[in-house]
């Protein structure tokens, strides 16, 4: 197939590209490097820097006869859709359209959209979450991405064009960026390597599924051929506290005794896990990498990224 994987030079696209090209599919990355890595970029793909609003975008999807669109590019940072929902919304979801108007003059077989399922549901009722569970984000981000999956269905009943939107929950793994993406398991990683003390918000009992960046990789390699159009959870149905993460960290960085507790963010959702009884109908997917073994990668990664 010839597959677009816009914010491909980023942290889980780089992952998504890799495994397409290693599938035998033609792979065009899309990414303005704003927070995207030029070295992220797996060798054999088509690259084109170019903001996903941008019109030649379009004309990327229609001259090249695209068949998939795998739409990773986005405003990331919850905290930033917060102090500027107006940045959240102009990427997030004129973005997202632009890509969805050229994917319908390309007549594009499927779109393959990046949600996120430790926001769209906001404050859970019912542990773990499944598909059917009520969606009231609690941040610009949250609802930005929702408005995406409603964007989506708008566009496969009316246009015929079929969509999967893949709510992730929190992914982890090699390359994320402590810095740009912001994920916990990166900036513990990097402040511990670098001898550093690690801030755990509030009392450090809140909760989040930590999913490994590989899983969600076979994840959207599934999602190319499932006979399938709307959300889909990818998580491990297992909960960690913040507390038990910062100790597994700190034991496989060798960094004894270097966390504190700071006070509680305003508004930081308490608990967050998600069911993947789905994946495993529709995708044939599974959680396969255990929390454990992948911090273990992934320090191991990031340990190598420093030295």
């Amino acid at each position: 197939m010839k597959i677009v994987v816009t914010g491909g030079a980023g942290f889980i696209g780089s992952h998504v590209a890799e495994i397409y090209l290693a599938a035998g599919h033609e792979v065009w990355i899309v990414d303005d490097l704003s927070t995207g890595k030029q070295g992220n970029i797996p060798a054999g793909a088509h690259f084109v820097q170019a903001d996903i609003a941008d019109e030649a975008v379009r004309r990327l999807l229609v001259d090249e006869q695209i068949e998939v669109v795998n739409h990773h590019a986005a405003q990331m940072d919850v905290r930033r859709s917060v102090a500027d929902p107006l940045f959240d919304a102009q990427v997030n979801i004129l973005g997202l359209l632009n890509i969805l108007e050229g994917a319908r003059q390309a007549r594009c077989r499927r779109i393959i959209f990046a949600s996120s399922g430790g926001t769209v549901y906001g404050e859970q009722a019912a542990f773990p979450a499944t598909e059917a569970h009520t969606t009231c984000p609690i941040s610009p981000y949250g609802v930005s991405k929702l408005a995406g999956e409603r964007y989506l269905y708008f566009y496969h009943t009316e246009h015929g064009l079929p969509s999967l939107s893949l709510r992730y929950a929190n992914v982890y793994g090699p390359r994320q960026d402590p810095h740009g993406e912001a994920g916990v398991v990166a900036i513990f990683t990097q402040r511990l390597l670098a001898g550093e003390t690690i801030t755990i918000n509030g009392d450090g009992k809140q909760t989040r599924d930590y999913v490994f960046v590989g899983d969600v990789a076979q994840a959207n390699l599934a999602a190319l051929t499932a006979d399938h159009t709307g959300s889909i959870n990818i998580g491990t149905g297992l909960e960690t506290d913040v507390n038990t993460l910062a100790e597994h960290l700190q034991r496989i960085t060798g960094a004894r005794d270097r966390a504190q507790h700071g006070p509680a963010k305003p508004g930081e959702q308490r608990r967050s896990v998600l069911s993947w009884q789905r994946a495993a109908d529709v995708l044939n997917w599974k959680p396969l990498v255990g929390l454990a073994d992948g911090l273990e990668k992934t320090v191991a990664s990031l340990r190598t990224a420093y030295e």
